[in-house]
């Protein structure tokens, strides 16, 4: 078959495939046009879960007549004049080719009148061809883009479309996240003559929390926590939930750069690792994040449908965001709130930690370690039940339950233990109930890994190093970074272009599987230019060291022993809840307990 060129309505249905999947696609390529256009406000309409008819209207600057056609034109946009531009791209629908290719797939009418104008105009294209001049039309400042009859001429994209209530559950999905993406900006949805969303612009706290409650859920305003950190020329705010408000799926995961809603495997794994020592197992974090920079330090021109980036410092910024988690989950210690016990599960049903945000201070600290003679050290963790005999010294003069509410600490004082597993309080609130063997299996743990990194990583020499076949650039980079290796805890050397020999290893993981560990480590510094394997490895470890020496379930603590555990609680990072994940403590109310004895009623 010849060469020749292709005919320009192929050339169109052809690229429309890049960008417009479903129903969907083409509200989020409408809906960062009129944001890039600077609308606060966007009204939008939809029939038959979009494939009969999507209508946005917004009050953006709109389109002068003249430039309505080139508005559906190929390679024509008002958001790039320069390579200098696409270097550093601060709009969202940067492509110039939305709605080119959603008209060449269905049937478009375009209305826009620009300040000033005393009359709007109206411009039809049907399949990619024009259906005559703009028109005069009424019409406020903004634009309505009206799409009718998607893929009506392409009916083997058609056929590959869902059900109605699937293709609107996708959109509704998709205007979701870009309500998210602009709290400033008002939205309203209809479907099918119905009203379905209604979000009105958020100008502050009180108002970004509601916004995002409408989409996300009350649950997970209540129980999650405010982040707001800067570092390195990067900013990272927004909400992240506890530990505990965890998901089977990872559908409440949403995540911005500079504007753009993405899904990157870089940020996924800076969140996965902030989340390790807390998270339970199996279960998926949920967060509503926004990370600022400059538009030159990451390139979003890096997939069609603009859902994938690349971090020029990827390092930098996987690093940033993991330290920043870090320290903001590590302010999720017992005592810190106490949100009712009824709102304190997640919206699929998990359990929910009843922690609530800490002052940014809390989150800067380490817990007071124990007296040398008790304290725990890596190498041999026995049960504590002596170090809260010795911390109860401070707490046996103190009474049981004070009469005054504000002499009380946040977890209060022990009134008794109930089947040797839990302890129960009283505090200014109500009644606590304390997991004991938890609690202090995470206090334990927060020990021992503040004692790892004062006293840093015990290399063990190998007696038989171990020599491994690996990828020619992994050993290069072997002999490249022996630094950086060392600095993870290995000894390496290059020991032939596809070979490397490993020569020692921390001293706690010699027993372990050295070739695994040092295969993931490879694979995550090719990939990341770091990695934590190490540190997660060591962490675990020390995690089973911490659950073994604990204090055991049934066994029984006096008052003041009960009251030294609940002051340890207080001042360890991330108490909220075990080492596991589960919640280490409960907060019931008074106004909670008289209703479940119906008091009052």
């Amino acid at each position: 078959m010849p060469i020749r060129p292709l005919p320009s309505h192929l050339i169109d249905q052809i690229a429309a495939g890049e960008v417009v999947e479903r129903p969907a696609s083409v509200v989020k390529e409408l809906m960062e046009n009129s944001l890039d256009a600077g609308a606060r406000a966007l009204w939008l309409d939809v029939e038959q879960g979009g494939l009969r008819r999507i209508r946005l209207r917004d009050d953006g600057c709109g389109i002068p007549r003249d430039e309505l056609p080139l508005a559906v034109a190929r390679h024509a946009t008002s958001k790039i004049a320069s390579l200098a531009d696409l270097a550093a791209v601060t709009s969202l629908g940067f492509r110039g080719e939305a709605l080119p290719s959603i008209a060449s797939v269905s049937r478009l009418t375009l209305t826009s009148a620009t300040a000033g104008e005393g009359s709007g105009w109206r411009y039809r294209v049907e399949g990619g061809r024009a259906a005559g001049a703009p028109a005069p039309a009424p019409h406020p400042p903004g634009t309505t883009v009206e799409v009718c009859d998607l893929f009506y001429n392409v009916p083997a994209r058609r056929k590959f479309l869902r059900t109605e209530k699937t293709e609107f559950r996708h959109l509704e999905q998709v205007v979701q996240r870009l309500a998210l993406s602009r709290l400033d900006v008002g939205l309203t949805l209809h479907h099918n003559r119905r009203q379905v969303l209604r979000l009105p612009a958020a100008g502050g706290d009180a108002d970004f929390d509601r916004r995002v409650a409408a989409v996300c859920g009350e649950a997970f305003v209540a129980q999650s926590l405010r982040c707001d950190e800067s570092g390195a020329g990067l900013r990272l705010w927004g909400w992240v939930g506890l530990p505990t408000f965890s998901r089977a799926q990872a559908d409440l995961q949403y995540f911005y750069v500079n504007g753009r809603m993405v899904r990157d495997k870089l940020v996924t794994h800076a969140v996965r690792q902030a989340y390790q020592d807390v998270l339970f197992h199996g279960r998926q974090p949920a967060y509503v994040l926004f990370l600022e920079m400059d538009p030159q330090g990451v390139d979003v021109n890096a997939h069609p449908a603009k859902l994938e980036v690349r971090f020029r410092e990827a390092r930098l910024v996987h690093d940033f965001l993991f330290r920043s988690l870090q320290r903001v989950l590590a302010g999720a210690r017992a005592g810190a709130g106490t949100a009712p016990a009824e709102e304190a599960v997640a919206a699929d049903g998990a359990p929910a930690s009843d922690a609530s945000p800490a002052p940014a201070s809390a989150a800067l600290g380490l817990a007071a370690p124990p007296p040398a003679a008790a304290r725990p050290t890596p190498g041999g963790v026995r049960e504590q039940l002596a170090v809260y005999g010795a911390l109860a010294a401070g707490a046996a003069s103190l009474p049981a339950v004070p009469e005054a509410a504000p002499d009380m600490p946040p977890l209060g004082y022990a009134l008794a233990q109930l089947h040797g597993i839990y302890i129960l309080a009283q505090n200014a609130q109500g009644l606590v109930i304390v997991d004991m063997h938890a609690a202090h299996e995470r206090i334990t743990y927060e020990r021992l890994k503040a004692r790892l990194a004062a006293d840093g990583i015990t290399l063990q020499p190998l007696l038989v190093p171990l020599t491994l076949h690996v990828a020619r650039a992994e050993a290069q980079r072997v002999e490249d970074e022996p630094a950086l290796f060392a600095r993870l805890g290995l000894e390496l050397d290059r020991s032939g272009p596809e070979q490397i020999t490993v020569r020692a290893v921390p001293a706690l993981l010699k027993d372990g599987d050295i070739e695994r560990l040092v295969r993931d480590v490879l694979s995550d510094v090719m990939a990341l230019g770091d990695s934590a394997r190490v540190t997660d490895s060591l962490h675990e470890l020390l995690a089973t060291m911490a659950c073994h020496g604990s204090v055991r379930a049934h066994r029984q603590l006096t008052r003041e022993e009960m009251n030294a555990l609940l002051r340890d609680m207080e001042r360890t990072e991330r108490s909220g809840q075990c080492n596991h994940g589960r919640p280490t403590w409960r907060q019931f109310t008074l106004d909670e307990l008289d209703r479940l004895f119906q008091r009052g009623q």
